[in-house]
């Protein structure tokens, strides 16, 4: 089964608790800190599109990228249901991010929630951050958060179960994972048991999401590689300098 497949019915639930709102304003400050007429963002793994619907609200116009037809329905389904003729615009297309070519540059690239973790081979790190590069207007950034390799190997992530509901699911996920120091990745068996409340009916099943962690110096590599410099490196949302106790580091890259 694909990423994301079955998950989708419920990802919102499962993190109705991450701050989104504050996720997305720190995006447009980093942006506009860069380039105060920043106007159009490329979202690569846009998801359900929630942090697109908020930049859009915010005054952007975010185009969203995104390989799970699952999740590109529910983001289409709500799109511009928040929206005032005032704000931006928000749209997503069905894609893969390593390939994708929509055919115009953009002032900022970015990809949230670990998307770049998502990319565990060397090559494909290579197509990603090239296809970001296209897509950069000359002097345009690309903002994007990944797991930390000194957090990850100074903590090592452990298993954990998470209970959500809402007035129609009722979720336990269970996260097992599995760490390879060879190939700098962790194995993440979710194993999820879902009730639908209306119906009564019950349903599990196992989705495998396959995460790489990455080192400031891959990250320089790859940005040299795509013709791009890094330009800042914090802990995401804080802004504090990374440390091995920071799990999740946001870089800022320029295109050159």
């Amino acid at each position: 089964m694909s990423n994301f497949k079955k998950y989708s019915a419920v990802y919102d639930l499962l993190y109705r608790d991450k701050d989104y709102a504050a996720e997305a304003q720190y995006v447009a400050a980093k942006i506009r800190a860069h380039n105060s007429s920043a106007h159009s963002i490329l979202e690569l793994g846009s998801g359900t599109g929630r942090h697109g619907r908020l930049l859009a609200d915010i005054g952007f116009d975010v185009h969203g990228i995104e390989r799970s037809q699952e999740m590109v329905a529910v983001a289409n389904a709500v799109r511009g249901s928040q929206l005032s003729e005032t704000t931006g615009s928000f749209t997503c297309e069905l894609g893969d991010i390593c390939t994708a070519r929509v055919g115009r540059t953009f002032d900022a690239v970015i990809a949230l929630f670990h998307v770049i973790s998502y990319q565990t081979s060397n090559e494909n790190l290579i197509k990603v951050f090239r296809a970001a590069a296209d897509h950069l207007k000359s002097g345009g950034i690309l903002l994007f958060d990944v797991w930390h390799g000194p957090a990850v190997l100074m903590q090592f992530p452990t298993e954990r179960v998470k209970n959500v509901a809402d007035e129609r699911f009722q979720v336990t996920r269970t996260a097992r994972p599995e760490v390879d120091t060879d190939r700098s990745t962790v194995k993440v068996t979710y194993e999820m048991n879902c009730q639908d409340l209306w119906s009564g009916q019950f349903e599990s099943f196992t989705e495998v999401h396959l995460m790489r962690y990455l080192f400031p110096t891959e990250i320089s590599l790859l940005a040299q590689i795509c013709g791009m410099r890094i330009l800042d490196t914090e802990e995401f949302l804080t802004g504090r300098p990374p440390s091995p106790s920071t799990w999740s580091v946001a870089y800022l890259l320029e295109n050159e």
